[in-house]
């Protein structure tokens, strides 16, 4: 069946509901060879997604999923996920992780729902855990933290069995230098669904599709970005984040007022003088380096600016700032007053 489909996308041909679901059923069967299952996700990235079938892959997945006892009392309180789709080739270290829990410091429920590295050096679980977080909580515990620390972690592996069998081919897309639909749907799929989310992607033109399927799923608001981060001999080099290097192309989605596309300028906020380089990332040692002394204020350059607009976005979208710049000042505060630091010692116990 899968290789039906992959001769399918190879003809430019889009994929039905009924062949979404017939491609879920192939992908998560341990039967069906590693090799055809990435050739189907390569075809089908070649081809380029459409809405529909991001958003058929993800209600097709979602139904597969194990979905946490997560109270009411904490669903009333707004639960938010702050994501970074990954595949962007910039090698930062894990802005969307730190943003993260800058944001759970101001009291607001975190879901973080990642996984470890696929197509990235360091990938939020890894970094979280070399920080002392837990990451591989079961369901009912993640709900307990959640509640409690206002921030908790969900294994994507976790909640969704059917990874297990995907995984592989995901990683040889990755050997090839392939990325997959997979890369945009993790953040589509968080098990505790939030009711707000910030959520970066690693090309422009992906952000009003990806802000139309969030809303199809169910969020309230989103805010859904691309940052322009310089230029490479094939073309520019965009990130999966708010950029403090040049601008962002902004998809917001908010269920009062719809949808706008807009691109926000860095000159916009009062950031450093940058370059690629000062963002870089490294091994989980090296980024959790990063984050600790972000969240401390020993960290007061690039890398802090780049946190304060992440985190700044993200307490727009979770309604606690008016606007990016408050929720920057907001998020500067944060830091600057410890609570930042008092969270993360909270959730890793450290």
């Amino acid at each position: 069946m899968l290789e039906r489909l992959t001769t399918h996308l190879k003809q430019r041909l889009e994929l039905d509901s009924t062949q979404v679901q017939e491609a879920i059923s192939d992908l998560a069967d341990e039967a069906v060879a590693t090799p055809a299952k990435a050739d189907f996700l390569t075809a089908l990235a070649l081809k380029g997604e459409t809405t529909d079938e991001i958003a058929g892959f993800a209600l097709e997945l979602r139904k597969r999923a194990i979905e946490p006892p997560v109270d009411e009392a904490t669903r009333a309180r707004g639960i938010v996920d702050v994501v970074g789709t990954g595949g962007d080739r910039t090698g930062t270290f894990n802005i969307s992780t730190t943003a993260a829990i800058v944001v759970a410091s101001a009291g607001i429920p975190v879901a973080k729902h990642g996984n470890r590295a696929v197509t990235s050096q360091t990938g939020s679980a890894d970094v979280l855990e070399a920080l002392g977080v837990p990451v591989s909580l079961a369901p009912a515990e993640a709900a307990r933290m959640l509640r409690d620390h206002q921030f908790a972690f969900f294994l994507a592996p976790l909640y969704h069995p059917s990874f297990k069998n995907i995984g592989p081919a995901r990683r040889l897309c990755a050997e090839r230098g392939q990325r997959t639909i997979f890369n945009f749907l993790g953040p589509l799929l968080n098990p505790a669904r939030p009711f707000a989310q910030l959520v970066g992607v690693p090309r422009p033109e992906l952000c009003e599709p990806i802000a139309v399927v969030l809303c199809k799923l169910g969020v309230l608001r989103a805010m859904v970005v691309c940052g322009l981060a310089g230029g490479l001999p094939d073309g520019p080099l965009h990130m999966d984040e708010l950029s403090t290097l040049s601008e962002t192309t902004v998809a917001e989605f908010y269920h009062e007022r719809g949808l706008c596309v807009s691109v926000l300028a860095s000159a916009s906020f009062p950031t450093q003088p940058v370059s690629l380089g000062d963002l870089a990332g490294g091994d989980r040692e090296t980024n959790a380096t990063h984050v600790r002394r972000i969240l401390s204020g020993e960290e007061r350059g690039p890398r802090r600016d780049a946190v304060l607009l992440n985190a700044g976005a993200a307490l727009l979208v979770a309604g606690r700032a008016g606007s990016i710049s408050e929720g920057w000042e907001t998020a500067a505060e944060l830091i600057d007053t410890g609570a930042a630091r008092a969270k993360l010692a909270e959730i890793s116990g450290r």
